[in-house]
C-alpha cells in the first residue's frame, strides 16, 4: 500500500527527542582506513625510495612518500567535512555530477588541458592535475541511487533496467572513449552492473546474463589461444602475453613475471622490510600497481593476509553501514562504494599474481597516486555520513525519500 499522508502518525515525544540524538560514528571503519594509509606510506617509501634518490630529476628518495603523505592527510581531512554533510545532498546533486563528470573527460581528449601521461591522455590540468575518471567513479556512484529512486516500483520491468544500462554504459564508454581507460571502464560497468542487480527484485535473468558473458569470453579466450600470435593492438597483446607469458619475457610479460618472481622469493614471512631486490629498477614503478608484489617479497605471505584481512574489515564494516542505512539511498551508496573498493582490490591483486592480463587499476590506499587516494576518500567520508544518519531513521528528510521509493 503507497505511503500515505492519512495514515501517517505523528511521532512520539520518545521519536522526537531522538531526531535531536547525535548520529552514530563508525570508528572502525575511520580506524581501519587510518591503518590502511599509513601501512601504504610505509610501503611506498620501501618501494620508490630506491629509484626516486636515483632519478637524475627528483634526486630525494622522500620524493614518493612525501607527496603521497601530503594527499593522505588532505584526503582524511577532506572525507572528515563530507562525513558531516548529510548524504541526501548528494540525491539532488548526482545528475549535475554525472553530466559534470562526462564533460571533465570530454575536455581531456578534446581540448589543450588534456595531459599526457606516461604515453596516456588521461589527465586534465586546471589549475589542479586530476583524472576526470576517477570523478565518473563517484558520480556513478550517487547517479545510479538516484535513477532507481525515480524508478520507484518500476524498476521491476526490463524497460527500467536497460535505461539505467544505457546511463551506466554511457559513463563507462566515455572513460573509455575520452581518456582511453578500459580499466576504470570496467569498473564503472561493474559498479552499474552491482548495484542494479542489487536493487533489482528479480536476480534470475542477471545470473544467467553473467554465466553467459563468462562462457563468451572464455570462447574467445580460447580461440585467440590457439589462432592469434601477435597483434598491433596493445591490448590484445597483453592478453596474448598474458596467455603466453614465457614467450613475451623480455617485452609485455616482463613486469608481472618480475612481480611473480618477487612473490615467489618472498616465502612465509618475506625478506625484511626495505630488502626487495626486485624493486630496484628491475620492476619499474614498482610503488604503482606493482606494489603488492613488493609487499608480498619484503613481508612474505604473513603480510600479503595481513593486508587482505585490513581490506576484508573495512569492506565489512562497508556492508554493515549499507545493511543499516536509514533509507533505500543510503543502502544503495555504501553498496557502490563497497563495490568500487572491492573490484580495484580484486582487479589488481589479480594483475599482480597473473590471474588476468595486465591492466591500469591501482590498490586502493596503498599504490602511489595522489587523484586515486583523494576520491577514494570522499566515497569513504560519504559512507561515515550515511553510518551517522543509522539512529536518525525518524527525521522528515529520510520518510520523504523513503515515500518516494514507495510510490507507484
Amino acid at each position: 500500500m503507497p505511503f500515505s499522508r492519512k495514515t501517517a502518525r505523528k511521532p512520539s515525544a520518545s521519536r522526537a527527542s531522538r531526531k535531536n540524538e547525535p548520529g552514530y560514528f563508525d570508528y572502525n571503519l575511520l580506524a581501519v582506513i587510518i591503518i590502511l594509509i599509513c601501512f601504504g606510506l610505509v610501503m611506498l617509501y620501501s618501494a620508490s625510495a630506491y629509484e626516486a634518490k636515483n632519478d637524475p630529476v627528483i634526486n630525494s628518495d622522500m620524493f614518493y612518500f612525501i607527496r603521497q603523505a601530503e594527499f593522505s592527510a588532505a584526503a582524511i581531512a577532506i572525507a572528515l567535512i563530507i562525513s558531516r554533510i548529510n548524504y541526501h545532498l548528494w540525491i539532488r546533486l548526482a545528475p549535475a555530477i554525472y553530466v559534470l563528470a562526462m564533460i571533465l573527460m570530454a575536455m581531456v581528449r578534446f581540448t589543450p588541458f588534456g595531459i599526457t601521461v606516461n604515453g596516456a591522455r588521461r589527465w586534465l590540468k586546471i589549475g589542479i592535475q586530476f583524472q576526470p575518471a576517477e570523478i565518473a567513479k563517484i558520480a556513478i556512484i550517487l547517479f545510479m541511487p538516484y535513477m532507481i529512486l525515480r524508478m520507484g516500483r518500476n524498476l521491476n520491468t526490463w524497460r527500467a533496467v536497460l535505461c539505467l544500462g544505457i546511463f551506466g554504459v554511457a559513463q563507462a564508454a566515455g572513460a573509455y572513449v575520452f581518456t582511453d581507460n578500459l580499466s576504470t571502464a570496467i569498473i564503472i560497468a561493474g559498479i552499474v552492473i552491482g548495484i542494479i542487480f542489487l536493487a533489482h527484485p528479480k536476480t534470475r535473468g542477471f545470473i544467467v546474463a553473467g554465466l553467459g558473458a563468462l562462457a563468451l569470453v572464455i570462447i574467445i579466450l580460447i580461440i585467440m589461444n590457439y589462432s592469434m600470435t601477435s597483434s598491433s593492438s596493445f591490448r590484445l597483446r597483453r592478453i596474448l602475453a598474458w596467455l603466453h607469458p614465457e614467450e613475451n619475457l623480455s617485452t609485455d610479460s616482463y613486469q608481472v613475471l618480475q612481480g611473480l618472481y618477487a612473490i615467489g622469493s618472498g616465502g612465509l614471512f618475506g625478506k625484511g622490510l626495505g630488502n626487495s631486490v626486485q624493486k630496484l629498477s628491475i620492476i619499474p614503478e614498482a610503488q604503482n600497481d606493482m606494489i603488492f608484489a613488493i609487499i608480498c617479497e619484503e613481508l612474505g605471505l604473513f603480510g600479503a593476509i595481513l593486508l587482505m584481512l585490513l581490506f576484508g574489515y573495512m569492506l565489512y564494516r562497508l556492508i554493515v553501514i549499507a545493511q543499516n542505512a536509514p533509507d533505500l539511498y543510503g543502502t544503495l551508496i555504501v553498496s557502490g562504494i563497497f563495490i568500487h573498493i572491492s573490484l580495484q582490490v580484486i582487479l589488481n591483486i589479480a594483475v599482480v599474481l597473473n590471474v588476468i592480463p595486465t591492466t591500469g587499476v591501482t590498490l586502493p590506499f596503498i599504490s602511489y597516486g595522489g587523484t586515486s587516494v583523494i576520491f577514494i576518500m570522499i566515497e569513504m567520508g560519504i559512507a561515515l555520513n550515511v553510518a551517522r544518519n543509522i539512529r536518525n531513521t525518524e527525521t522528515a528528510e529520510n520518510r520523504r525519500f523513503e515515500r518516494v521509493f514507495r510510490e507507484d
